[in-house]
């Protein structure tokens, strides 16, 4: 349990409790009218629950819930007006909340390790125009969706270590992504019409750059390219004429993908016992 709160500060700015064993948010005696506050970081604790008064905090700029026991979202969450960063990873949600793509400022998503696939998002998810970084890692998806390429400011989209057994060809269209993860999934192609996104970087010295694509049961002119002359010769591969053909006459690989990796021990397949 949580040590023994304090009646807060009404001018305060910040609230911080990290790993304090928090499974009340009544605890904090938190002002919800409190317009001066910008950031919270309640990380590594045992919430299972999100106030549906968290919208009432309408200066919170950054919310950071990492490593909780966190179930589901409210979907007032999606109308704090200013949150510019929200970090949910390491939780146990198997959906997101109707109407969650409603974030007027938000720049970074951390959804990572948690039970969520393509139809645990609702409708207008890719709709965040100000989204630049989207962290997907360590969950369920199968597919991923065409609407991705609304997501017109992302730089950053990390899918690794999911089930991934295709991509979008719609990711093409992301002409700022600057960093693609994909590795740790079930694909054997890509669609040749990601080789024009500008992922590899020329000057080792300062990356800015990066694309992860290993630990995937690729094609074996994939797979060859990539241990000759690493991610650089993948890609040149991606973007070639021999690579269209083949793909345009194996869309989804040879033979059927691997079998699912077994997730039944995975943290976030928990339930919490302690209510909020």
């Amino acid at each position: 349990m949580g040590r023994e709160s304090r009646p807060r500060d009404p001018e305060e700015t910040e609230i911080e409790h990290v790993d304090r064993g928090l499974s009340n948010w009544n605890s904090l005696n938190i002002n919800f009218q409190n317009e001066r506050i910008t950031r919270i970081t309640l990380s590594h604790n045992k919430l299972t629950t999100v106030p549906p008064n968290i919208s009432d905090l309408v200066g919170l700029e950054y919310l950071n819930l990492w490593n909780n026991h966190i179930e589901e979202l409210p979907p007032s969450i999606s109308s704090l007006p200013n949150l510019k960063i929200l970090n949910v990873g390491m939780n146990r949600l198997n959906k997101l909340p109707r109407g969650f793509g409603s974030f007027a400022k938000l720049e970074i998503l951390d959804l990572t390790y948690n039970n969520l696939k393509e139809q645990s998002l609702p409708g207008n998810f890719f709709f965040m125009p100000t989204l630049r970084a989207l962290y997907l890692g360590d969950n369920d998806f199968e597919s991923f969706p065409e609407d991705v390429h609304n997501l017109s400011n992302l730089q950053i989209l990390v899918l690794r270590e999911n089930d991934l057994i295709d991509l979008p060809r719609q990711l093409a269209t992301l002409d700022k992504l600057r960093e693609l993860h994909i590795q740790g999934n079930r694909l054997q192609v890509v669609p040749p019409e990601l080789g024009a996104l500008d992922l590899i970087d020329n000057n080792k010295k300062q990356s800015t750059k990066t694309l992860r694509v290993e630990n995937n049961p690729w094609i074996s002119p994939l797979k060859e390219a990539f241990l000759r002359g690493g991610v650089d010769e993948f890609w040149t591969y991606v973007r070639s004429d021999n690579y269209k053909r083949l793909y345009d006459t194996h869309p989804k690989g040879v033979g059927s993908p691997p079998p699912k990796r077994n997730k039944d021990k995975k943290i976030s397949r928990g339930r919490g016992t302690t209510p909020c």
